[in-house]
């Protein structure tokens, strides 16, 4: 009797939201690029441009956990497509603030909160799709693979930007960014379901394959999405308050890359704007090599060891490891060597990024948007709380102690991870 092919639809709509992913970042870290040009044609002081940096992320931190309920009742295609649309509008409106305008400061805040707003969707509306197309055992590469979009594309950007910068000037690289965000976010929504079951090029197989890996049970016919976790349940839940505050953590360390490292290396090691772009690669680099290589060794470990271990102790470990190359990386000498083992730290950081969303996914269930979402607002906080106080520490106490502040908070944020019971799932809302 012939075996049934299974279709690899869900890896194909993985793969799509990895280039959303990519798209996202390369809309939100071209004004780290940019923001040195900004701030000498804005005559805008570094504390200042902090405070553009921090709207954006606030803008985002905010909207995590409403992002992440309206993705539970509306689904991940609708959400994600009108998210797209809604952050391409605003990166191209970054780079029509007016020279002559009265609040310039004002008004930069003000389109940077709202750009982070709308791209708040994308991460918590991802995991509610991982929810229901991937079974609980793929979900560390699947994870692993969308959040390689957040290296790839802060990887890529900071030499295209500069590229463009040079020879068409900082604005171009806001617009270019906006139409292609457009373009990718249409071809999401025509190529994506919010379920497996509704999805034509889904073969029963593979259809048995997800269903036989949920963590879920599946609402019953007319009971639409199925019933929502209270969010007083979740906020009560041991486990998400203890990922909740290591993604605090994380969110410190990682945005320092984000938001000031390109300055970082051209302004305090000294690099020209074609060294620093070059070198502000390599983070992002080790980011996108780091998260899927974290999602395939956690998803090893977890099919041989359990959950506990594969997802919360190697989340521990990596994030201490992460912590060491911090506080290595911040006292080398040498401009490129500490280039290195910085990116080293980060992508150590990175080993860690799926099983965050991973474990939220399996607690969660049909209310992981919203769970993911919640989670994800302690790590743009942590991001926010960089943007501002790294240049006010390395003011006053020098560049080595803002990344020794990040290295603490990396241990902590691992020892977070040995309070989490990665197989205590959140009760369904009666």
């Amino acid at each position: 009797m012939a075996v049934e092919r299974q279709s690899r639809i869900r890896w194909v709509l993985i793969f799509w939201l990895f280039i959303l992913s990519a798209v996202a970042f390369l809309d939100r870290v071209n004004i780290s690029v940019a923001g040195s040009s900004i701030a000498a044609e804005y005559h805008l002081s570094n504390v200042q441009l902090g405070y553009v940096f921090s709207a954006f992320i606030l803008g985002y931190a905010i909207f995590q956990t409403p992002g992440g309920r309206l993705a539970d009742r509306l689904g991940a295609r609708r959400v994600i497509a009108l998210a797209v649309i809604w952050w391409g509008v605003f990166t191209a409106l970054t780079a029509s603030v007016p020279l002559a305008a009265v609040g310039t400061l004002g008004l930069f805040v003000a389109v940077r909160f709202l750009l982070g707003a709308g791209e708040a969707i994308m991460y918590p509306a991802s995991n509610q799709f991982v929810a229901k197309w991937i079974p609980t055992t793929e979900r560390g590469l699947a994870n692993g693979l969308i959040f390689a979009g957040v290296g790839a594309g802060a990887g890529i950007t900071p030499p295209v930007v500069a590229y463009i910068m040079v020879h068409h000037g900082w604005r171009s690289s806001f617009w270019i960014s906006a139409a292609i965000g457009i373009v990718v976010g249409t071809v999401w929504f025509l190529i994506a379901r919010d379920a497996p079951e509704h999805h034509p090029l889904v073969t029963p197989a593979e259809l048995a394959t997800i269903r036989s890996g949920l963590t879920f049970e599946r609402p019953a016919r007319g009971q639409g999405k199925g019933p929502q976790v209270p969010w007083m349940t979740i906020l009560k839940s041991k486990e998400v308050v203890a990922m909740t505050l290591s993604y605090f953590t994380y969110g410190y360390a990682t945005w320092i890359f984000f938001s000031w490292f390109f300055i970082y290396l051209a302004k305090v090691r000294g690099l020209n704007l074609k060294s620093s772009a070059a070198f502000t690669m390599l983070p992002f680099l080790a980011m996108a090599a780091g998260s899927p290589l974290g999602g395939l060794i956690s998803d090893e470990l977890t099919r041989r060891f359990g959950k506990h271990r594969g997802r919360c102790v190697f989340s521990c470990a990596v994030m201490i490891l992460a912590a060491v190359f911090l506080a290595l990386g911040a006292c080398v000498h040498s401009a490129r060597l500490a280039s290195v083992v910085l990116a080293g730290g980060v992508g150590a950081i990175y080993l860690s990024q799926s099983c965050y969303w991973s474990i939220s996914a399996d607690i969660g269930g049909l209310s992981s948007g919203s769970v993911s979402g919640f989670m994800n607002m302690g790590g743009q906080i942590g991001g926010a709380v960089t943007a501002s106080l790294t240049p006010a520490i390395a003011a006053g106490y020098g560049w080595t102690a803002s990344f020794l502040t990040a290295a603490v908070l990396c241990s902590l944020g691992g020892l977070a991870w040995l309070l989490v019971d990665p197989e205590r799932r959140l009760a369904q809302a009666k």
